[in-house]
């Protein structure tokens, strides 16, 4: 009370304001009490002997503190392993911010061929941030690089960040018959036993994962954060000269569910499979192709037949242009030469575009400025998944 007492004091050089008869109504405002910053409103009526001191709701933001909340985080550091299938990827991803540092692993092989690893300058990489950039493109090459992926989290490090761009198993979710073995729970396992750092559990980035339940495969002693591709296809999407006439096209329910809320402003084709007798048939099950460009979009593409019969379909019903889009491209056995261009109209024989990231970094050389192929770079989504 002593300290209101002392701010009420100074305003009797104001008794004169106070007194006039003309004026009704004197409003002032008191910043702080001592050391104590708050916002306060002194209040006096003519007619009336009481002083009204009233508590704002909000307190004033001090100069500081705006200073400090509008001061730039500082970028975190981070040391980002790869292996020989993903070093194109990294390279791009460390030209994304000065923040991000290459390091190298000697990946070499003994003579019964048994992977021979080793990891320079190990103790250098003591308290920092690390990250791994894996490709599991084939069983060969999963064991070398789990290996890898059990040491780095051992050497006294800050943190740990595994990017796998492409969960490979993650089709085989299902077992429809008993003796089925589910090798997507079996990897989720696997990828959740990494050894903790000293910052804490592993940080998993993926893209697109195959199916959605497969979150929660993982158990608890890793941190899966899945990430997406479309948001690269919305920005191509953004520059191309008819993106007013643009249509997305789902060839089943499952991609529809899985990316039609990222989608919702384009009208949608919905296609689906029937089965005539042996034979599987894609139809339009809902949404129009007439006059529009139509991308097919999914998670990841094999052989490719299912596109091509929502190609043709697409085609048949009236659209001007057919592209497509998925995040992995797998391709095997060299599949993706079943998709040619469009050569400027022949929908029912070509794509006009077909965009794929480089998630899968064997198909990246094998299609690289091949029509109607476009590469989609994940570098600038991990590099910001890396300063998480």
């Amino acid at each position: 009370m002593a300290a209101i007492s002392a701010q009420l004091a100074s305003f009797k050089s104001f008794s004169s304001l106070l007194n006039d008869k003309k004026c009704s109504r004197f409003r002032c405002q008191i910043k702080s009490f001592g050391n104590q910053h708050s916002n306060w409103s002194v209040e006096f009526l003519s007619g009336k002997e009481s002083v009204h001191l009233i508590r704002n709701s909000s307190p004033p933001i001090s100069m500081a503190a705006s200073a400090a909340g509008s001061a730039v985080k500082p970028a975190k550091k981070v040391c980002l392993f790869y292996c020989a299938e993903t070093e194109v990827l990294a390279k791009r991803i460390a030209a994304e911010s000065d923040a991000i540092e290459l390091r190298s692993i000697n990946w070499r092989t003994f003579d019964d061929g048994f992977p021979n690893l080793f990891i320079p300058n190990a103790n250098g990489i003591r308290g920092q941030n690390v990250a791994f950039l894996a490709s599991f493109s084939s069983p060969a090459v999963i064991f070398e690089q789990l290996s890898v992926i059990y040491a780095l989290p051992k050497l006294f490090i800050s943190s740990f960040t595994l990017v796998l761009p492409f969960f490979p198993t993650g089709t085989s979710e299902r077992m429809e018959d008993e003796g089925d073995v589910a090798t997507a729970f079996t990897l989720a396992r696997i990828l959740s036993h990494i050894p903790t750092s000293r910052g804490g559990p592993t940080s998993l980035v993926t893209f697109d994962i195959h199916a959605l339940q497969e979150r929660f495969y993982f158990g608890d002693t890793i941190l899966p954060c899945f990430e997406s591709g479309i948001p690269l296809l919305k920005n191509r999407l953004q520059k191309l000269p008819d993106s007013d006439k643009i249509s997305i096209a789902f060839p089943d329910d499952g991609a529809w569910k899985r990316f039609h809320k990222q989608l919702q402003h384009f009208p949608t084709i919905v296609c689906n499979k029937v089965r005539i007798g042996d034979q599987r048939i894609v139809r339009i099950k809902e949404g129009d192709a007439t006059g529009r460009h139509v991308v097919i979009v999914d998670d990841l593409v094999q052989s490719g037949g299912t596109l091509i019969e929502c190609q043709k379909v697409l085609a048949a019903s009236g659209a001007t242009k057919i592209s497509a889009y998925v995040t992995h491209g797998i391709f095997p056995k060299s599949s993706w030469q079943r998709f040619e261009h469009d050569n400027g109209g022949q929908l029912e024989k070509g794509l006009t575009y077909f965009w794929i990231t480089d998630s899968c970094p064997h198909t990246v050389k094998e299609v690289k400025c091949k029509r109607p192929f476009e590469i989609l770079s994940l570098s600038g989504s991990i590099a910001a998944a890396l300063q998480v």
